[in-house]
């Protein structure tokens, strides 16, 4: 096992002197410091030679490489394994060459100066993400605690809330805590108006109107809430089949036949970072899905043009598979072979000729079939009775 040779430091905006003893002595010792003008700023005491961040980020971790066997220091904001560079790092240089010197981190001091319990409120960032993606932890009663992208996003955050019923949400931005300069920034969401720092970080308090949309985390939203021509997988079924999925942190789905993208993002709401590659041959129906993705709070939503079992080849190996469209042999034998031990397929259908085949995968592979039947109350005349949706056949197994 290798000693250490770079030190990951967290500092905040007290600089140097907020740093432990021990980890202010590292930074001292240093012969290169890597980060950004900030950081450079809060270290200028300290004489080595300095690195910007380089361009494209990814190449951080090449350039670093090349300095093994040298005393080096990157510095980052906060706790640099949460939401931060460090854990990135770790991903690519042996751990065992790493020692990591946390600070407070934002969402820390955040709670602290909301005076909210950290256990009762959700942590995310957009920092260089997709501002969408927070869309899908609007709850009423929720508190979140944000790391931004920059002075705009609170007034984006707020269009959000606004536009789903969330208007009277309390909105408060605290720039620079810790330093001399920390400021804060109160507000409603419906009237949000601040002008705030580029550095910041959000607490927002969710205060839903009567009227608002209610996005729950668990499979099942209205179908009302997509964009649809109409032939997508309907709530009731959909709850059903997620539930068989099983979505589960990081895992990534394939959504075969993902026409307006429905599976695919109830699976990627349902689980935090979840993945989902939706392959569909229709453009009018791609683009459907991705503007449901952006509604809905995934915006990492992968779509694909093609055609499966060709489409399939050279993706990533996926946890789970939802074939909705495009039933084969040759399909089912592409997404069986690709899928993960313990992954999860899901075949759903509704022609007489796909249930057959269903049949007969069974037969021969084993798994759960059940058919599934929906009545609906609609209107009839001044009066009210059941309108029957096509029975699904659906198919599940697990990979073991």
């Amino acid at each position: 096992m290798s000693d250490p040779w770079l030190h990951i430091v967290g500092i905040g905006e007290d600089g140097m002197e907020g740093l432990l003893p021990a980890t202010r002595a590292v930074v001292k010792a240093a012969e290169v410091i890597i980060g950004g003008d900030r950081h450079h700023q809060l270290s200028d005491s300290v004489s080595a030679e300095r690195v910007a961040w380089p361009s494209p980020f990814d190449a951080l971790t090449d350039m670093l490489k090349t300095m093994r066997g040298r005393r080096v220091v990157v510095l980052a904001t906060g706790d640099p394994l949460w939401f931060s560079v460090g854990a990135r790092i770790g991903r690519v240089i042996d751990p065992s060459e790493i020692t990591y010197h946390p600070q407070l981190s934002a969402f820390q001091l955040a709670s602290a100066r909301m005076g909210w319990s950290m256990a009762d409120v959700e942590t995310l960032t957009v920092h260089g993400r997709p501002v969408e993606q927070m869309i899908a932890f609007i709850q009423p009663d929720v508190r979140l605690l944000i790391l931004t992208t920059g002075a705009e996003t609170p007034g984006q955050i707020a269009r959000f809330l606004t536009a789903r019923g969330f208007g009277g949400s309390k909105m408060t931005v605290l720039a620079a805590m810790g330093g001399k300069d920390e400021a804060r920034f109160d507000g409603l969401a419906k009237s949000w108006d601040h002008v705030v720092p580029a550095f910041n970080t959000l607490a927002v308090e969710c205060v839903a109107a009567p009227d608002a949309a209610l996005l729950p985390r668990v499979p099942g939203l209205a179908d009302e809430l997509f964009q649809s021509d109409g032939t997508m997988t309907k709530q009731e079924v959909r709850a059903v089949t997620l539930a068989k999925l099983m979505p589960m942190r990081g895992a990534l789905l394939w959504d075969i036949g993902a026409g307006c993208g429905s599976v695919a993002v109830e699976w990627m709401r349902s689980a935090r970072y979840a993945r989902a590659v939706g392959i569909e041959p229709r453009a009018d129906r791609r683009a459907m899905a991705a503007a449901n993705a952006l509604a809905l709070g995934t915006p990492k939503l992968e779509l694909i043009e093609g055609r499966v079992p060709q489409a399939l080849q050279g993706l990533e190996p996926p946890d789970a598979v939802f074939i909705g469209g495009g039933l084969s042999r040759d399909t089912f034998k592409a997404a069986w072979t690709a899928l993960r031990p313990l992954g999860r397929l899901v075949c759903n259908a509704v022609t007489l000729e796909s249930e057959a085949l269903l049949l007969d995968l069974h037969k021969e592979h084993g798994g759960q079939l059940v058919k599934l039947q929906v009545n609906r109350a609609e209107p009839v005349g001044p009066l009210t009775g059941w309108r029957p949706l096509m029975p699904v056949t659906q198919w599940s197994l697990i990979k073991r």
